[in-house]
């Protein structure tokens, strides 16, 4: 059995959503720049309102025996690279030897060791992943030596929602209400905005903390957007509503400031890790002692591959691993872990309920835990009322 084709799925879908899409303003690392500093828009046009009309690429990779792997929705940029740098590697090999494949894909790609390259190929191990699960009739992680419970803890993440003081008390509350018992909500201000700024921040964290009671975990999304100073004021004015971690509070290169804070905040975490890739770059942060949580992006990092060794990495540090994102991908690479070395999972709310659009398999959290499927593969079938639009050959 060898692999023989390489695809691209371009997909139309109607998703029925009646809540706001893109309502919030939040810092970004760009927003010093006046005009870089809108929000950035939803990736389809919400113009005309529910339903809406959504499109999204996908990636198969055929054996000659009638197996196929997919992984999606992916972007039009990782079909581009994936057919210009990966497609023609991948034909004629095993399709169980994804080792092989992922060495010889990131030495073609050694000028790409991070970013959109790296992302390209993660996208490929995925859908070698899915494919694997398939041939030998099992979720995926049974094969990475799971399950390892039967319910993942999943937090409620925010991106989107309004950040007003009486949004962020509502919505806190109706995910309360589904059993969600923790959250992540995204800071609008940063350093350039002043003293106004923090107060907006800590109105934000003030009002997520009484909705949310006092047994919830809160975490506070900064998107890479201020410096040291800012960030040990933030904590130190945030502590009374305890604050489980900061997210990246500065670019994710500042190394060492990444450790300066995190020896500096005294009983509030700092995560980061989602815009590093590989092994390498993971252990570069974990050497440096930067992170108390770490949040390593399966899609992103290296695929499911890549990510096995950074948890190995992150476990022997004793550093938890919650991934940034991720979907399916990202469940079944927590199922195949200990609960102390991945012990929640990031759900995306809104974006998460646009993926599930395409996917036969809808991930959705009941009481505010992810189950695990028992389908074999990764779970990014397409769902039957999903349109093909476009079939594309990527390998020669």
């Amino acid at each position: 059995m060898k692999i023989d084709r390489i695809r691209s799925l371009y997909v139309r879908a109607e998703w029925d959503y009646h809540e706001p899409l893109g309502e919030a303003h939040l810092s970004r690392p760009a927003s010093i720049y006046p005009e870089l500093a809108a929000d950035p828009a939803w990736p389809l046009d919400t113009a005309g309102g529910p339903p809406y009309t959504t499109t999204a690429h996908f990636l198969l990779i055929d054996t000659d025996d009638g197996g196929s792997g997919i992984c999606g929705p992916v972007d039009a940029e990782d079909i581009a690279i994936i057919q210009r740098h990966f497609a023609d590697l991948l034909i004629g090999e095993d399709p169980h030897a994804i080792e092989r494949i992922w060495d010889k894909m990131y030495r073609v790609a050694i000028h790409g060791r991070k970013g959109s390259q790296m992302m390209a190929l993660s996208k490929v191990d995925l859908a070698l992943w899915d494919l694997k699960g398939k041939l030998l009739g099992a979720p995926v992680y049974q094969l990475l030596g799971g399950p390892s419970r039967d319910s993942i803890r999943a937090y409620a993440s925010m991106l989107g929602f309004s950040v007003a003081p009486d949004k962020v008390i509502e919505r806190t509350r109706h995910f309360l209400a589904q059993g969600f018992t923790a959250f992540k909500w995204f800071l609008p201000c940063a350093p350039k905005d002043g003293e106004a700024g923090i107060r907006r921040n800590l109105a934000v964290i003030r009002a997520a903390r009484e909705a949310a009671g006092p047994d919830a975990d809160l975490m506070f999304d900064a998107w890479s957007s201020w410096n040291v100073p800012y960030t040990l004021r933030m904590i130190e004015l945030s502590r009374d509503y305890r604050p489980y971690w900061f997210e990246e509070p500065v670019l994710a290169d500042l190394i060492p400031q990444y450790a300066e804070l995190r020896r500096e905040a005294r009983g509030v975490f700092i995560s980061g890790g989602e815009h590093e890739y590989t092994r390498w770059g993971v252990k570069a942060l974990l050497d440096a002692r930067a992170v108390d949580i770490l949040q390593a992006d399966v899609t992103w990092a290296g695929g499911i591959s890549e990510m096995q060794k950074i948890c190995a990495l992150a476990s022997a540090n004793a550093i938890p691993l919650i991934p940034h994102h991720g979907g399916w991908a990202s469940t079944h690479l927590i199922a195949s872990q200990t609960v102390t070395a991945c012990p929640m999972q990031e759900w995306l709310i809104q974006h998460g309920r646009h993926a599930n659009v395409f996917y036969r398999d809808k991930l959705i959290p009941v009481d505010g835990h992810i189950p695990l499927p028992a389908a074999p593969g990764l779970n990014m079938d397409l769902a039957a009322n999903v349109e093909i639009v476009e079939e594309r050959a990527l390998n020669s």
